[in-house]
């Protein structure tokens, strides 16, 4: 009985590692690091149309995307410099979400 359940299980663990080494599974960390890349590109693409932006400081607003979902950090001198730079994320290829906590740093 028990040579039966040491045959089942390396017949489990067996089945597991070549599951893990098909196609499927190698699908799975392919989009994990495809997701990566997208988020750096669109990171990227955020960052140099900021830079673009006259009269904004590259530095005022933190960029950072996080499986297709963007995060904006920073103080402004106005708030209309933050909704511009969470248009500018929002029209990104490939963004789903845009989280915004841009604050003017006057406080008003």
């Amino acid at each position: 009985m028990s040579k039966d359940r040491s045959n089942r299980a390396w017949t489990l663990t067996f089945a597991l590692v070549l599951a893990s080494a098909l196609p499927g599974g190698a699908a799975f960390a392919k989009s994990e690091s495809n997701s990566r890349n997208d988020d750096t590109i669109i990171t990227k693409n955020i960052r140099t149309e900021l830079a673009q932006l006259p009269g904004l400081e590259p530095a005022a607003i933190s960029v950072q995307t996080r499986h297709h979902v963007v995060y904006l950090y920073g103080l402004v001198s106005s708030s209309l410099e933050g909704e511009t730079a969470a248009a500018i994320a929002r029209d990104q290829p490939g963004v789903i979400r845009v989280v915004n906590t841009i604050a003017e740093a006057n406080g008003a």
